[in-house]
């Protein structure tokens, strides 16, 4: 890691604006950020925000999420840990909470705002971003988003063939919960997931 991303990291991982100048209410504990950016790596994990395990760990998708989408990518975790190979930069870098039924909140506003652009800028090999829910897809994608995540995923040809750099592939939450999703776009198991893991083969070398 270059020393600029790690100095400008270590400001991240020391961030309490969503306690401290929160938009709406603050944090309901203490902060953890996590995320792990890099200067070399060419794939960048574009998530959503951490869950109560990774909030413990303090490292990105060390729960049954991680394993679903390391089996996506056909990578080992020895792979998927390596930050010269991959950057794991989420859209909230903190656990933001439950809601009342128990699923996780979405990730706080404040993250992005802050410090999502400069962390881009500071990783100029990243020349594929895999976009993990709508959140990811919103701040990366833009208008090129469409109305849904499934017709978002569903029309990742059309998204991969866009003239932009870096390239995306837009990607459902690994979540276990997400499971009946799979089971009705059978597609996505049968088309997207050969294309993806051919491109991470090839950007690992």
């Amino acid at each position: 890691m270059s020393e600029e991303l790690e100095n400008f990291a270590a400001r991240v991982r020391a961030c309490r604006i969503c306690v401290e100048n929160p938009v709406g209410r603050p944090l309901p504990h203490e902060p953890r950020p996590v995320l792990r950016p890099s200067s070399s790596a060419r794939i960048l994990i574009a998530s959503q925000a951490p869950g109560t395990k990774v909030h413990m760990s303090g490292m990105p998708f060390t729960d049954a999420s991680g394993d679903r989408l390391r089996n996506w990518l056909g990578v080992s975790a020895e792979e998927f840990y390596d930050t010269t190979k991959f950057a794991i930069v989420p859209m909230g870098f903190c656990f933001p909470g439950q809601d009342a039924k128990g699923g996780d909140l979405p990730p706080r506003h404040e993250c992005a705002a802050a410090w999502r652009a400069p962390l881009m800028a500071l990783m100029p090999r990243i020349d594929l971003v895999l976009t993990i829910g709508l959140y990811a897809q919103s701040w990366h994608m833009g208008a090129a988003r469409r109305p849904s995540l499934t017709e978002t995923v569903m029309d990742w040809r059309t998204i991969w063939n866009a003239p932009t750099t870096p390239k995306v592939l837009p990607l459902p939450h690994p979540s276990w919960r997400n499971t009946s999703w799979l089971k009705r776009n059978p597609w996505f198991e049968m088309d997207l997931l050969p294309f993806l893991r051919s491109e991470i083969r090839y950007r690992l070398g």
